[in-house]
């Protein structure tokens, strides 16, 4: 392996060279002690947006073997943190199991996904991904490895659900699954003419059903501010489904890629403004009872790789903040400037949490979660930092594996309990061998 190499996350905004490593979980512990001046991140499949796997002259871990243990009789199953999604996923549904958090890809790492305390469609029922694990064992500092849980050094493991791979390296951990009958989701999808209608759906049927998420248009103004297609869904039952073959098909891999980046950003404004018209008005006003392939209902962009590329040399920005239940004026005025902005996005969705957990640095807060696509461009830098003033004003905050570009001052008003997260580090890692271009970035 080359001495080094450039590093990026899926926005390709900020790439940074450092030193790619590899080993086995018995290899890792070697590689943290011998880890150089400027120490020694773990990095998963690349899908955080930003910079938080990424370590500027230092040593970047890249993700161990896959690994997958048999289900258990209670319905944990063990993986390795190099263990995709995607792998998990095809070995746990021919066996009628599935995971109960997924995110919007499931090319990401097990590890990935406990650093990150990833979300998906499913949080203001089931949380967030580190809810669901039993333990995981890491590598601290001094090389020892600890198998942590939350009533086995509690402080350390909710430290590392969500603390972006700074208290040590995931080598393994034992998740919880949920039973499933079929690979498929029964979907419902209603079209909504703007955010006080789609806000109020949510609010008064979210807590009925399993998956909820709004596709939101961000350039729609005016009367028509916010105007959404809302997908709900649940796992569909066998008895629904009938004689279809085989109903426990795990998702295949993508058929399609996106092989090179193209010179200039494909999306552009008047494409993306025909394609959300265009999305919006063929979407039914309600229609129930819609079958689709899990793959389909939960990670419809897998189905191409690479697409990230279309958004040209320059990139993309994957903005998401979250801002608590009351504060639903925060959100109208954040998604006003949005709009005014007219920047390109065909990609954004809005989601209801359900209360957090105990990680310090965990994203997830009760109330609502807006992700917003753009292309990489120079009117975004001052948009963006006004909206970091006023999520912060609301008492929110950003996601942190999504970000390339917060401002260190903001952290401590967004993440207000970073203290015990700086704490468990100093015992554990009080050399700060784990290092990112984040931690660097934002004085973590």
């Amino acid at each position: 392996m080359s001495d080094s190499s450039t590093f990026h996350g899926w926005g390709r905004t900020a790439p940074s060279v450092g030193r790619p490593v590899t080993a086995t979980a018995n290899g890792v512990p070697h590689l943290v002690r011998r880890a150089g001046p400027r120490g020694l991140i773990a990095r998963g499949l690349g899908r955080s947006y930003g910079d938080p796997a990424q370590n500027a002259g230092g040593d970047v871990l890249l993700p161990l073997p896959t690994e997958i243990g048999a289900v258990a009789a209670d319905g944990t199953v063990r993986a390795s943190a190099g263990t995709s999604l995607h792998d998990l996923m095809a070995a746990l549904l021919p066996r009628g199991r599935f995971l109960p958090v997924t995110p919007g890809t499931r090319y990401v790492t097990v590890a990935g996904a406990i650093a990150c305390d990833v979300h998906g469609k499913s949080h203001h029922r089931a949380g967030s991904f580190g809810a669901h694990v039993v333990d995981l064992d890491l590598v601290i500092a001094s090389g020892e490895t600890r198998t942590v849980g939350p009533d086995r050094d509690p402080d350390l493991f909710w430290a590392t659900v969500g603390g972006l791979g700074l208290t040590g390296v995931i080598t393994a951990a034992t998740l919880r699954t949920i039973p499933v009958e079929t690979a498929y989701a029964e979907v419902s999808t209603q079209r909504l003419p703007d955010l006080d209608a789609v806000m109020a759906e949510m609010r008064e049927g979210d807590d009925a059903v399993t998956y909820s998420v709004a596709w939101i248009d961000t350039l729609a103004r005016g009367a028509a501010l916010g105007r959404s297609v809302l997908s709900r869904g649940e796992h569909a039952t066998r008895e629904l489904l009938g004689d279809r073959g085989d109903l426990l098909t795990p998702p295949a891999a993508p058929r399609l890629a996106v092989p090179f980046t193209p010179p200039v950003n494909l999306v552009g404004s008047l494409g993306v403004r025909a394609f959300n018209e265009a999305w919006f008005r063929k979407a039914p006003r309600h229609r129930t009872g819609e079958i689709q392939p899990l793959a389909t209902f939960f990670h419809p962009l897998d189905g191409v790789a690479g697409w990230n590329r279309v958004y040209g040399p320059h990139g993309l920005v994957q903005y998401q903040f979250v801002v608590p239940d009351h504060e639903d004026a925060a959100l109208v005025r954040i998604l006003e400037q949005i709009a005014a902005a007219r920047l390109p996005s065909f990609l954004a969705v809005l989601k209801r949490f359900g209360p957090g957990n105990d990680g310090p640095l965990s994203f997830p807060m009760a109330g609502w979660t807006l992700a917003y696509d753009v292309p990489a461009h120079p009117d975004l830098a001052p948009l963006l930092d006004g909206l970091d003033d006023q999520v912060v004003a609301a008492g929110g905050r950003v996601y942190l594996a999504k970000d390339s570009r917060l401002r260190a001052g903001l952290l401590p008003a967004m993440y207000p309990r970073l203290d015990e997260l700086r704490a468990v580090r100093e015992k554990v890692d009080p050399d700060r061998v784990f290092r990112s271009d984040l931690s660097r970035r934002l004085e973590i």
